[in-house]
This record gives structure tokens, sequence and C-alpha cells, in this order.
């Protein structure tokens, strides 16, 4: 299995396009299985027998089986982090609001109100 989700660049919102870069990387990772050298990469590639796709119900979407890649720890603790976010989101929230009744001002003036 190949997830290639994160590969390419989007063309527009309904198409994916992949750079030459990307179509050998998939080619040298095809080969490689069958070739029998795959390694597998989480949240890339992953080998998986029948046994292992009938556990899943047989189902054939790759993220189930190349699972997802690790991330390094940013070494923030978590609440620490939590609370550093949830304090950004509420200055965007104000900020938000802020400019909510600019809009809703500058259309007044020209006599569209909401």
């Amino acid at each position: 299995f190949i997830d290639a989700r994160k590969m390419g660049y989007m063309v527009d919102r309904k198409h994916r396009d992949f750079t030459d870069e990307d179509i050998q990387k998939l080619a040298d990772t095809f080969k490689a299985f069958q070739d029998g050298t795959l390694e597998e990469v989480k949240g890339f590639c992953s080998v998986a027998d029948i046994q292992a796709i009938a556990a899943q119900d047989y189902i054939l979407t790759p993220g189930r089986y190349v699972g997802i890649e690790e991330q390094e720890d940013d070494g923030e603790p978590f609440d620490e982090k939590m609370k550093r976010l949830t304090s950004e989101l509420s200055e965007m929230f104000a900020k938000s609001h802020e400019l909510e009744n600019e809009i809703r001002e500058k259309l007044g003036a020209i006599g569209y109100d909401i």
C-alpha cells in the first residue's frame, strides 16, 4: 500500500498533480516492492498480506495499513501548549468580532444594514 495524499500539489479543489520527483519516488517504491526489498515507511508505504487485509474487512484504504508518520515532540508540555493555543485563539476571536463590527459599520454607512 502507498499513501500518496501528502505528495504533489493541488491543481484545483478536486485535482492533485505530481512532480517528476513524486512520480519517481512512487515508481521506486513500487519497484522495491516487486523486488522484495521494500522497507515500510510509516505514513507512506506498507506491505500487507491477505490475513492483514481480511482483518480490516477487506477495506483497501491505504491509511489503514501505512499508519501515521512519527512526529517529533516539540518539548512543550501539553497543558502549557493548550493554554498558549487557547489564549491565541481567544485573541483571534476578539479580533474577529472587532472586524465583524467594523464591516457592519461600513456597510451601514452606505445603506446596507445587517
